[in-house]
């Protein structure tokens, strides 16, 4: 068999310089070259010439080739027919691969290239590819995208691209994105981020159909220092104009806030409207900050016109406060004013609740030896236009003990709660002072009993664990008192140990009375995951006086509250069951009750069913009450390989008619994904919207069309992002 190498006298002089094994190249002097061959040539310190199968390294830089020129002197390297070079995470192959090595310039012609950094693969070819120094790159006539090797669903085509990975800037001129083929954006430039952090320049545009029309929406993200941004968003809809919006964050170290606005001159109504929200947080020192949030719109059906249901629910009572805060460790202090502009539905129902100009309040909780002495005060100047207005101080000094032992506790506490009124003139009457002084005595107590127990076959833990709560309070007509903030808290499990059915502080309920409890838990051991807990409980009532939300006192009907149950846990890993039932044994029928199933098997697998059933329920935003019945079905499942389906039906069985309905199918093919989302829901009595989403997600780019995300989290326990899941077959 003939040698591999045939060396001439030049060739072996050279040897010591050039050519060595490979397990000596790490040996080599920094900035030497090493080359492997079929044959070697050249000039000592001129020039070297290699041919057939030809592999060069110089400091982590490696060239393959058919054949290599390397010129010592200028450090210059020219290799073909068809060359690759690699380094640092980047692969070019090209052909008339020339190089100079200690610039990191060069340029290769047809080539295609692989450039790796921060975990994102950018990978297509060019007509011509130079090398611009370290890091730097520029693409002439090329075509590039962030895909698996051999994928071109789609890609950016441009006249030239130019790379920065130093800045992690990407820069294309004349481009446009191809998907499947088809062009379905151009412009004449556009830069991007390399690393997928932020960066200045236009977001792909949003594309929405529903109720109002088409809407596109063209946002330009404006990066305007690592601590400041902004995005505008200019939106056409077909059905109203053009809306301008604006959002502008800012972060210190000391403090942080966002500023946005959304502007329109609605064609439709043939008026203006508007939006404006502002957050600020301030940390003047570690002891003292203050803190100012509003929101404030044109007219009370914004966000019925422009948000989705989540929003439209949630934004009733619009606040705008400005809080000071002050905690020298051993209380807290904090002064807020605080005023709400009240969203009114189509019936004018929605109470407008009071202003509080200012609200002072004052907390503290000390250890003294094995008591604990507590204070809540507070003094608050309430305001409205159409109600009764005043000063209100409250002081609730306590003191507790507790034994807390892992067989029970033991919790003993006593305070003494004072309320104090200083009432404007208002009507007929003129301004007085009243007040009302209440102690307030409790116990709470329990125990924990444990026993080894078998579930399905897995170790378990039994608990039983009762519970009882005695708590006293003397009945005391308020009826003369003001309502400011007070309203009563809804009857649930957690409920039965509180001392106060009442939210805020113009009513305190009277009490004598004792809540008994027990629960019952099954707990694995492997994993110590709640696999079932059986909870029932029910209040009894010594004395049966009962303040009422007007401040009158009655006497109950009944010896007792209304039993509760709770049972729950997960079943397994993937099923999990939450249910209550609310039972009033006066009237032996049943009050409410909730049940909930989950099945979560894997991530982009979940099925939930639910049924809400309240016999007196408020139902709309009125202050009507009516029996509730409600069925909700949501889902995300893979119905074909990489195809998934996604679906949401909240039916109110008593109206007959469905309160929101969701239908959308995603498939996510890995270096894209899409998702095709229709929805309608409810927006008050008699109205409806409807909805429809189409995005397109190109993998470390961006998305093109309406973000649905956010409506599929909220309408779908347990949802996943598709093309963050694992695909399932």
């Amino acid at each position: 068999m003939p040698p591999r190498f045939r060396l001439s006298p030049l060739s072996a002089a050279l040897l010591p310089l050039f050519f060595c094994t490979l397990a000596q190249a790490d040996t080599l002097p920094v900035g030497s070259l090493h080359v492997e061959a079929d044959k070697i040539d050249g000039q000592m310190n001129q020039v070297l010439k290699a041919e057939g199968q030809v592999r060069a390294e110089r400091d982590g830089q490696t060239f393959e080739a058919d054949w290599l020129e390397y010129y010592v002197d200028k450090q210059y390297v020219r290799a073909g027919q068809r060359a690759v070079m690699r380094q640092a995470g980047s692969t070019v192959e090209g052909d008339n691969l020339e190089s100079y090595l200690d610039l990191d310039t060069g340029s290769a012609d047809n080539a295609a290239f692989s450039f790796k950094d921060n975990g994102r693969t950018l990978r297509g070819n060019a007509e011509r590819l130079t090398m611009q120094g370290k890091g730097q790159y520029r693409l002439q006539k090329s075509r590039a995208n962030t895909c698996d090797p051999n994928d071109d669903s789609w890609y950016l085509k441009a006249g030239t691209i130019d790379l920065d990975y130093g800045s992690n800037l990407g820069v294309a001129r004349h481009a446009r994105i191809e998907f499947q083929g088809v062009p379905i954006l151009y412009t004449p430039w556009i830069d991007f981020p390399l690393d997928g952090n932020r960066k200045s320049g236009l977001l792909f545009p949003t594309v929405k159909t529903g109720s109002d029309g088409l809407q596109v929406s063209v946002p330009y993200y404006w990066n305007i220092a690592p601590n400041y941004d902004a995005t505008i968003t200019p939106s056409f809809m077909a059905q109203r104009g053009t809306m301008l919006g604006l959002e502008g964050r800012y972060l210190k170290p000391d403090y942080s806030g966002k500023i946005s606005t959304e502007q329109l001159d609605d064609s439709k109504l043939g008026k203006k409207r508007y939006l404006w929200q502002f957050t600020h947080q301030h940390s003047i020192n570690s002891q003292l900050g203050f803190s100012l949030n509003g929101t404030t719109v044109s007219d009370d059906n914004y966000f019925k016109d422009f948000g989705d249901r989540a929003s439209a629910a949630a934004n009733v009572n619009l606040e705008r406060v400005a809080t000071l805060s002050y905690n020298p460790g051993w209380a807290s202090f904090t002064v807020k004013a605080q005023r709400y502009q009240t969203l009114q539905d189509s019936t004018g129902s929605v109470d407008v609740p009071y202003a509080r100009l200012p609200q002072i309040v004052a907390t503290s909780s000390q250890q003294l030896g094995s008591l604990r002495a507590n204070l809540e005060s507070e003094l608050t100047r309430f305001s409205h236009d159409k109600k009764q207005e005043g000063v209100r101080t409250v002081a609730y000094p306590s003191v507790s003990w507790a034994l807390e032992q892992p067989w029970g506790f033991l919790r003993p506490k006593l305070g003494l709660h004072y309320t104090q009124y200083q009432l404007d003139s208002f009507g007929s009457q003129t301004s007085r002072s009243l007040s009302r002084t209440l102690p307030i005595a409790s116990v709470d107590s329990g125990l924990t009993f444990e026993r080894d127990n078998t579930l399905h076959g897995r170790s378990m833990t039994q608990t039983l664990e009762p519970r009882l709560y005695y708590v006293y309070i003397p009945s005391k007509d308020q009826s003369t008192l003001p309502n400011f903030d007070t309203s009563e808290n809804d009857f649930n499990y957690a409920q039965l140990f509180t001392e106060n059915r009442f939210s805020g502080y113009d009513r305190i309920n009277a009490a004598n009375q004792i809540t008994a409890a027990v629960t019952s838990r099954m707990l694995d051991n492997e994993n110590g995951a709640e696999r079932l807990r059986v909870a029932i409980g029910q209040r009894f009532y010594l004395d049966r006086s009962n303040t009422t939300l007007s401040g009158t006192t009655t006497q109950r009907t009944q010896d007792g509250s209304d039993l509760l149950l709770t049972l729950g846990g997960d079943l397994n890993n993937a099923l999990r069951l939450d249910s209550s039932y609310q039972y009033n044994q006066t009237l032996d029928k049943t009050e409410r009750y909730n049940v909930q199933l989950r099945y979560h098997p894997a991530e982009g697998k979940t099925f939930s069913v639910r049924y809400r059933y309240g016999r007196d329920e408020v139902v709309g935003t009125s202050s009507q009450r009516d029996v509730l019945r409600q069925v909700d079905i949501a889902g995300q499942w893979p119905i074909a390989r990489r195809w998934y389906a996604v679906a949401r039906q909240n039916y109110s069985l008593r109206d007959r008619k469905p309160l929101e309905q969701l239908l959308g199918v995603e498939y996510n093919q890995g270096c894209w994904s899409t998702r095709l989302v229709a929805q309608r829901y409810v927006t008050d009595l008699t109205q409806t919207k409807n909805a429809v989403f189409l995005q397109l997600e190109l993998k470390d780019l961006s998305s093109i069309g309406n973000n649905p995300l956010e409506t599929l989290r909220l309408a779908i326990p347990g949802y996943s992002k598709i093309n963050e899941t694992a695909d399932q077959p």
